[in-house]
């Protein structure tokens, strides 16, 4: 239902309110609000279907406007373009008000996601930062880490930034050894997904170890194990890419692939 033509003149369309991370509750428990006259402070956003939306920034949030994680868990597959779109863009806007080259302030234009500097003319556009995310199997075995960030009990996949030069596969060779001290066998590209914790492209790969044997890196991983299909830590959200590559995963023991 999304459509990421910018709506240009439009001046009345529902909205979407942005603080910190958190989302007003809008009509019928989604991020959207009736629609409504957009004021100077609301930007073209995208289409929902045939409507247009708009992306308002607030100061700060209320108490009971739930963060991106929140609503991604709640909402129904097909709103997590709109979500991720309006927490990236609110995220490059609110970081980017000045220029980067000379210091003074930017404008964002109407028609396209660009912030213009008319005193030296440099223009800044939404940052995305690629990164690899994998599931590493041994057979059947599934292994999952824990950082220190994760809620109690909660195991995921591994992951970590594309460095400069550097291919998806090269770093995906290079995260998985630092983090676990694994060498990869035989690599599969699944998908990727927009993660917008801040602004970040998932490269999703399935991939196999060549042994079992795990040296944690001790800053980045809390804990790693291998984990049998039929028993299971805590897993990741069911929204996030790295679940799926867990379930994607499963499916095939299940089917004998």
């Amino acid at each position: 239902m999304l459509r990421r033509e910018i709506p240009i003149g439009v001046s009345r369309g529902r909205v979407i309110s942005l603080a910190s991370g958190r989302i007003a509750p809008g009509l019928d428990g989604t991020p959207l609000s009736e629609p409504r006259a957009w004021g100077e402070g609301i930007k073209a956003l995208c289409w929902w279907g045939d409507e247009p939306v708009g992306l308002e920034l607030v100061e700060s949030p209320q108490d009971d406007w739930p963060d991106g994680r929140t609503w991604l868990s709640h909402l129904p597959e097909r709103w997590f373009p709109l979500v991720s779109t309006a927490l990236q863009v609110g995220a490059w806007a609110l970081n980017h008000r000045f220029c980067g080259r000379c210091g003074s302030p930017a404008n964002r234009l109407d028609h396209e996601f660009a912030m213009h500097c008319n005193n030296c003319g440099h223009r800044n556009y939404p940052r995305i930062s690629p990164c690899i995310i994998t599931l590493v199997t041994h057979g059947e075995s599934l292994l999952l880490a824990r950082s220190p960030r994760f809620p109690p009990g909660r195991y995921s996949t591994l992951a970590g930034f594309i460095e400069p030069g550097e291919s998806a596969e090269e770093a995906l060779h290079r995260e998985v050894h630092e983090e676990v001290g694994l060498t990869l066998g035989r690599l599969r590209y699944v998908r990727s997904q927009a993660w917008p914790f801040p602004h970040s492209l998932m490269l999703g790969y399935l991939v196999e170890a060549a042994s079992r044997r795990i040296v944690i890196d001790g800053r980045e991983i809390q804990d790693a194990a291998w984990f049998s299909p039929r028993k299971l830590p805590q897993l990741p959200p069911l929204y996030s890419i790295s679940r799926e590559l867990i379930e994607l995963h499963l499916a095939e023991v299940r089917d004998g692939r």
